[in-house]
């Protein structure tokens, strides 16, 4: 480390499944340590210091070996007692979240993990309002929200704080893939993913997600009409052995927002891992104005303005001449995009470490799990569910 350079300990547990390993670890803080720290304001750099924590000590051995990390562990509470380490992360099972950040909370830890929260919202409010106390004893807390630094949704959201969409109607969002049964190709998803007991099913996994880019992007959820369903009910897990599904594999919701502002605008939101992709991306972002519209996914973004609108007319028995496709115009890249989690990452740092603003904390944490039960609800109840403001 230079001489302005400050060592930051973090403890990171549960870093050896997909995600904590491969965007957490290894394109965050692996990367932001390549790259010298995290740049403060007053010129000092932030350069963290991880512990990876994990119950199989061949795992997390081999995981640390393989990144260049020093220090790696199977003891929780011996990590949690060191005061030289003053950061927790969790990307471990959600069933054990709460729990975990509760523990961190109490050892003096500033707090930071993946999404859910928690499992239900009553849990996800309780460590919300822990983490709120804590404030008072200079404690930090986050939640990723990663798809906010995506670069399609940063230039669905220029567009948005430009004008482009004057008033703003409905937004469609399209998600999912086809995730092989396993009994002709192997899985690409876990198979806790299908079994509720596990903490599966995609509307606790993707309405969190839905929640901040909705509430972020587009306007305040409101209320919410969700349809869940298990399309594939017999699924094959990483050995080979058949099992039953017991979680949802899919689910169709339609979401009432206020926009910011003050109009009433429409979320469309389909989440799939039974659907066959035929569309720019995996996750596609549809958002209709009276000015404008435009289409955005992962990288990339789309829009048509009023005036470029073109003027198609329904004719079924005429072949269609026009190719829609190209008549969007390709919003530009106006600057680097760096991976989103290590954005988020180098964001929570400089709140740690200066202060900094930031608003992605347990309490929007919350929200997600809230609409979470809202959504389930609603498929239980077959009607719609306000969605009220969140008193933590």
């Amino acid at each position: 480390m230079s001489e302005r350079s400050e060592r930051l300990g973090i403890v990171m547990h549960g870093v050896t499944g997909r995600m904590g390993t491969n965007q957490h670890l290894v394109r965050s803080i692996v990367a932001i340590r390549q790259q010298g720290g995290v740049a403060l304001a007053d010129g000092r750099r932030v350069m963290p210091d991880p512990i990876l924590i994990g119950r199989n000590a061949d795992k997390v051995a081999a995981l640390a070996r393989a990144n260049g990390i020093e220090r790696w562990g199977t003891d929780l509470a011996a990590a949690l007692a060191n005061p030289a380490d003053t950061v927790f992360f969790d990307a471990g099972t959600t069933q054990m979240r709460p729990q975990l950040l509760a523990q961190a909370l109490r050892s003096g830890k500033h707090v930071y993990c993946e999404k859910p929260i928690a499992t239900n919202l009553a849990e996800a409010l309780e460590i919300a309002k822990l983490a709120k106390a804590a404030e008072a004893r200079g404690l930090k807390h986050g939640a990723v929200q990663d798809k906010l630094f995506l670069p399609g949704l940063r230039k669905l959201d220029m567009l948005r704080r430009a004008g482009f969409f004057g008033r703003l109607l409905s937004v469609r969002i399209e998600f999912g893939y086809w995730v092989f049964e396993g009994d002709l190709q192997p899985i690409q998803r876990p198979s806790w993913n299908y079994r509720a007991e596990d903490g599966g099913g995609i509307i606790l996994d993707m309405m969190c997600h839905w929640r901040y880019v909705l509430d972020n992007l587009f306007g305040e959820v409101q209320s919410v009409s969700c349809l869940g369903a298990t399309h594939i009910p017999r699924r094959w897990d990483e050995s080979g052995q058949a099992y039953g599904a017991t979680a949802d594999d899919a689910a169709y919701a339609t979401l009432q927002l206020k926009g910011h502002g003050g109009e009433p605008v429409v979320a469309q939101v389909n989440s799939s891992w039974t659907t066959r992709v035929r569309r720019d991306d995996l996750v596609t972002f549809h958002v209709d104005g009276t000015h404008g519209s435009a289409v955005a996914g992962l990288q990339s973004c789309r829009a048509q303005s009023r005036v470029a609108t073109p003027r198609p007319v329904w004719n079924p028995d005429v072949k269609q001449t026009m190719n829609f496709f190209e008549q969007w115009q390709e919003v530009p890249d106006t600057e680097t995009y760096d991976n989103g989690f290590k954005i988020q990452w180098e964001a929570f740092i400089r709140h740690v470490a200066e202060d900094a603003p930031y608003r992605w904390n347990l309490v929007e944490g919350a929200k997600g799990v809230q609409l979470v039960e809202a959504a389930l609800q609603s498929w239980r109840e077959r009607r719609w569910i306000d969605v009220p403001p969140l008193a933590v």
